[in-house]
């Protein structure tokens, strides 16, 4: 079989390069860093209710059962406006602030002290 004649082109068209290789020059070693991140809680679905909490502090670290503290909030609210109404405006109205189950209720860390979630009624 006959070869076709060659056809002009660009300078250098049709001349076969060599390969990059991966070698380097003498002298040089390659190094190669890894760093390994851990990824820190990822609390998916975690709920806070009025009980304390079995977790993992975000803040500190540490694995903790969380502090509650209960705090007025807007169902406390609530209910003293609808003791007032119904005729308790005397000092009634009042006795919604002293009742924990009206109350939210914030979860802290007892370690580092940070608040790491809350449970609002409403």
């Amino acid at each position: 079989m006959e070869q076709p004649p060659p056809y002009p082109g660009p300078p250098g068209y049709g001349i076969k390069q060599p390969l990059p290789t991966n070698q380097q020059q003498p002298g040089y070693q390659a190094t190669t860093t890894t760093v390994i991140q851990q990824p820190g809680p990822v609390f998916v679905g975690l709920r806070f209710l009025e009980n304390p909490t079995a977790m993992i502090c975000p803040f500190c670290q540490a694995s903790i059962v969380t502090s509650t503290l209960y705090t007025p909030g807007t169902l406390t609210w609530i209910a003293c406006g609808g003791v007032a109404l119904m005729g308790g405006w005397l000092g009634c109205c009042l006795v919604p602030f002293c009742m924990d189950s009206l109350k939210d209720v914030i979860h802290s860390c007892p370690n580092c002290q940070k608040q790491v979630g809350v449970y609002r009624r409403v």
